[in-house]
């Protein structure tokens, strides 16, 4: 077996085979006329015109039989059978293409279309052009990438080798388009907020830290879009939405990224109740669309979408897969003594509800295989959400778990200024305590809401997550085109 050196070396020869024989291995424009999606729906049509036709794509396969050489070739919309016959492209061509071209090249063919005499459909092609001469091999078509960390780092060769992967990334295209245009049609507007941000806010987590040399101000790669939209709120917008990219200094696990994409959208004049059902509706349409039908399966276990969600207390769940008693009632330190007993990472200055949080996705997050909505959350737990009437210390809020994953985190939106600046506080004396994921008092944000902020429901989608569920996908790298990764040794 040649080493990666030698195959270079060789192809490097065959690039200067080419400028010798007067073919530029990297010109600018292929004079395309066909795709190969289209040549293969409209097939008996075009070959039945017998009229000439261009196309162009990526060598996959080659296979040389003395005066006539087959191939297959993929160009982004399917993949076609070609042959290059010596008799129809002459000597010049027929040699260059069988002493240069390489799988993983990138070609430019004239011909027609027909059947070969074993029935298979193909371009019989009586010109061709390098468009580009490929220097490095492509991994084995049999064994791919077979290093998971090899095909997140080199992402372009897991979709150009591995249909799965390019069919993934499509679907994920499909699913965010099919989002903007349920939101679009229900009333919402879509807005832009920034990325960096001189205070971060809107979640519980720690952010990235960056400089602006002009300003001279260190700023901060948001961990959340929320507050910047509320005040659009106020700004008097009812109905808005944002799709972008959130940044959280955090762990990486099957699902959490530190850089990952979320849809928020806040609705004026409604509350968490109506979102919910909002909620529903959108995942039940997507999965009709997507695969025509109200189920899906995910991990393993056949997700029935038909049926109405079922709806859970935070408190009932950790009753019941936790085995507390009175977990709401329970002392910091019972909690505390718990989530030490059951391996979930607590630390000294974590507050009640951080580790009633952390009970929660230790021990009951699991079981909630089938689509279910945990609501009444402690509000020291959601402290932008509004408490629940009549429910002291409840928040009038939801999260949707569909196997296991959560999806959506939504509630009423908090709009008393006093009561905010109140929870702030709260979340600054926990992080002197030492929680550096507790959020910060923003005094900008409560000015604009002392301006009046409109009753609102308020709703976070994990896009990545969503992706995962509707494509089977165990992994969030796997759903994201170039993940971060360790630099290699």
């Amino acid at each position: 077996m040649s080493s990666l050196d030698e195959i270079q070396g060789d192809r490097i020869k065959k690039l200067r085979l080419l400028k010798e024989g007067g073919m530029d291995p990297y010109p600018s424009l292929a004079r395309r006329t066909t795709e190969v999606g289209r040549a293969l729906r409209m097939f008996d049509a075009l070959a039945g015109q017998k009229k000439a036709l261009t196309m162009a794509g990526r060598i996959m396969s080659l296979r040389r039989q003395g005066g006539l050489i087959f191939f297959h070739f993929f160009d982004g919309t399917g993949t076609l059978q070609a042959t290059l016959k010596k008799d129809d492209a002459g000597e010049r061509l027929f040699s260059l293409f069988e002493n240069a071209a390489d799988i993983g090249d990138f070609v430019e063919l004239a011909g027609v279309l027909g059947m070969t005499q074993r029935g298979e459909r193909t371009l019989f092609a009586r010109a061709w052009r390098m468009l580009a001469k490929s220097i490095r091999p492509l991994p084995d078509k049999w064994h791919g990438l077979q290093d998971v960390e090899e095909r997140f780092r080199r992402r372009y060769l897991d979709l150009a080798m591995s249909p799965e992967t390019r069919a993934r990334f499509l679907k994920r295209t499909e699913i965010i388009a099919l989002v903007r245009a349920l939101l679009n049609k229900a009333g919402y507007l879509e807005v832009e907020t920034p990325a960096l941000q001189p205070l971060y806010g809107g979640a519980s987590a720690e952010p990235f830290v960056t400089h602006h040399n002009t300003l001279d101000v260190d700023l901060y790669l948001r961990i959340s879009d929320e507050l910047y939209l509320k005040r659009l709120l106020v700004g008097g917008f009812p109905r808005i939405y944002e799709i972008g990219k959130n940044f959280r200094n955090e762990g990486i696990d099957a699902t959490h990224y530190p850089e990952f994409t979320m849809l928020e959208f806040y609705e004026a004049y409604t509350d968490a109740r109506r979102q919910m059902r909002f909620v529903e509706r959108l995942i039940k349409t997507l999965a009709k669309r997507l695969y025509g039908k109200a189920s899906i399966r995910f991990d393993g276990e056949d997700i029935d979408l038909s049926r109405p969600f079922a709806v859970v207390p935070f408190r009932a769940a950790l009753e019941k897969y936790a085995h507390l008693a009175k977990p709401l009632e329970a002392s910091r330190d019972e909690l505390f003594r718990v989530a030490k007993e059951h391996g979930a990472a607590a630390a000294e200055g974590d507050s009640r509800a951080k580790l009633l949080d952390l009970l929660f996705k230790k021990l009951c997050r699991r079981h909630l295989v089938q689509p279910t909505f945990v609501t009444e959350y402690p509000t020291g737990y959601l402290p932008l959400a509004k408490e629940k009437k009549r429910m002291r210390g409840v928040a009038d809020a939801f999260q949707l778990y569909i196997g296991g994953v959560e999806l959506v985190k939504a509630f009423s939106e908090l709009n008393d200024p006093a009561e905010q600046r109140s929870r702030f506080l709260a979340e600054e004396r926990f992080r002197t305590a030492g929680d550096e994921e507790a959020q910060r008092l923003d005094e900008d944000f409560l000015e604009a809401m002392e301006y009046g902020m409109p009753p609102a429901g308020g709703v976070g989608i994990g896009i990545d997550r969503l992706v995962m569920v509707l494509t089977d996908t165990k992994n969030i790298k796997e759903v994201i085109l170039f993940p971060a990764m360790r630099p290699k040794r």
